[in-house]
């Protein structure tokens, strides 16, 4: 069963349907985080240590939507990624509203440091995109697994990524991570939306933000809506 989400803000309703969660979400893009209330990025190294059962189901309807989910490689690691796939339930969705079964999974990475054996391509429901830069070793090995493109010459132009994705008709882009990625999506004003769980637990320690990196200037957002489960697991959506 799915876990109550409520919203509390603009319009309060209760026990939101998954086509009332995901009624407004169109195209851009759009990164979703989990973080601590005292910002910590990670539980014992992984974001998925902080989820619950509402963000858990907030992040599957994320991806119901997208056409696109964009990583860094880094980040997938970390995190497990395997073949991109959505619940069935999603599937379904997708498929009445003729998209294909499963987004697309893009990996981001300046020195292609991935395996060519891992899951991420072996178990793809969806061949992978994989951007990375001019100066990176060894794009020969993934050419039966993925479709390799070159968005700079020493590190990942994000516009130049963006504009790749459009012209494939990849509109509605999931950034999911890690926070240099995001960091690099934000300073060239690539980011439409901001979805940020905010896990209720005090993590302590010196682990990772959301954002690692500097950016030429702080970024104002303002609130377009905020969630709460009964856990009192706040999701809180920013827009530019």
């Amino acid at each position: 069963m799915n876990e109550q989400i409520d919203r509390l803000w603009p319009s309060p309703a209760s026990a939101l349907t998954d086509d009332e969660l995901i009624a407004d979400l169109g195209p851009g893009v759009r990164a979703n985080f989990v973080a601590s209330v005292d910002g910590a990025a990670t539980r014992a190294g992984r974001s998925g240590g902080l989820s619950s059962a509402a963000d858990k189901r907030h992040f599957e309807l994320l991806r119901r939507v997208a056409d696109v989910v964009v990583v860094g490689a880094g980040t997938a690691r970390t995190e497990g990624y395997s073949g991109l796939r959505v619940s069935s339930e999603s599937a379904r969705w997708r498929v009445e509203h003729g998209m294909p079964e499963h987004p697309v999974l893009a990996l981001v990475t300046s020195h292609l440091d991935l395996d060519p054996a891992s899951p991420m391509f072996t178990e793809a429901p969806a061949r992978p995109l994989i951007f990375t830069t001019a100066n990176a070793p060894g794009a020969e090995r993934f050419s039966t697994l993925a479709d390799v493109v070159v968005v700079g010459a020493s590190h990942v132009d994000v516009q130049a990524l963006v504009d790749v994705l459009t012209s494939r008709g990849l509109t509605r882009v999931l950034l999911e991570g890690g926070p240099s990625l995001f960091t690099s999506f934000v300073a060239a004003n690539a980011v439409d939306e901001l979805c940020l769980t905010i896990s209720p637990s005090l993590e302590g320690g010196d682990g990772p933000r959301i954002m690692h990196g500097n950016l030429p200037a702080p970024h104002s957002l303002h609130l377009a809506q905020l969630l709460r489960a009964p856990d009192d697991t706040l999701l809180l959506r920013y827009a530019r």
